[in-house]
């Protein structure tokens, strides 16, 4: 089972605190080149981030003398444990950035991609760990949920206007009413972990034993309450991978089998 941690031990904090934006967009191009083809060569980092070949060398010497990646000319590029830490925090102050910038204030992809990749260098962890719980309570949130974030969406797309909000109220009471008839059933799928699909998300509900396993995935955020997204699942079904708190975590299935979920 494999945990993307972020920086804990106070040396990676005071050499995270230390990287400059560009460095950091150095060790994030080092970090997904290497999980795209393991192997990590000055030439790919210098097609990634569009930069010159001495630019690169610059760099990845900054960050060798900083004991974050492993570098010597005309040999692979490698990062070391505390790289790893730093590089996973970078990625995840991205993707949460990204996140809520498509999920919640409907931004377009690729415009919420250049967005994410300016702010994620500034903005502090207690705003980014704010804006995790932000989306995860609109994602469950009896009054707010995925319907509330698609009918912002709208409202941006046709100017806001008071007759759009109207049809939108209309349509809200409509289907209360209807909901109302039909005896109020308006609980969410219980299901577990492990059935989940690919691109669907869940809420935690449980995380059914006492075992050491069943505590390190407490202590990865898997927690009841928390939302979690079902990114991919292994050819053979095992292992799958999931997204929660900002985090990508691989569990095997029968650690999924233990973590009961409602579907959002």
């Amino acid at each position: 089972m494999t945990k993307f941690h972020h920086a804990t031990e106070q040396e990676d904090i005071t050499v995270a605190d230390t990287l400059t934006a560009s460095l950091e967009d150095y060790l994030e191009a080092i970090f997904h080149i290497a999980s795209d083809r393991q192997a990590v060569k000055p030439r790919d980092i210098a097609r990634r981030l569009k930069v010159s070949y001495a630019s690169v060398t610059g760099a990845l010497r900054s960050l060798a003398e900083k004991k974050l990646i492993n570098y010597a000319p005309y040999d692979l590029v490698t990062l070391t444990s505390a790289g790893v830490d730093v590089a996973k925090d970078v990625v995840r102050r991205h993707e949460v950035l990204h996140d809520f910038l498509v999920d919640v204030l409907a931004v377009d992809d690729e415009e919420a991609g250049a967005a994410a990749c300016r702010m994620e260098h500034s903005i502090p962890r207690t705003v980014m760990d704010r804006l995790i719980r932000f989306v995860e309570f609109v994602q469950t949130c009896p009054r707010g949920g995925n319907k509330w974030i698609q009918g912002f969406s709208y409202h941006c797309d046709h100017d806001g206007t008071q007759e759009n909000c109207e049809k939108c109220i209309t349509s809200c009471l409509e289907e209360t009413r209807k909901k109302a008839h039909q005896g109020g059933n308006n609980r969410m799928v219980p299901s577990k972990l492990k059935d989940m699909k690919p691109g669907q998300k869940c809420k935690i509900i449980k995380v059914r034993g006492r075992s050491e396993t069943n505590k390190r995935i407490l202590e990865m955020g898997v927690t009841p309450g928390s939302v979690v997204e079902l990114k991919r699942i292994a050819p053979l079904g095992d292992p799958i991978d999931v997204k929660v708190r900002g985090y990508h975590l691989s569990l095997r299935k029968d650690e999924a089998e233990g973590i009961d979920v409602e579907v959002i």
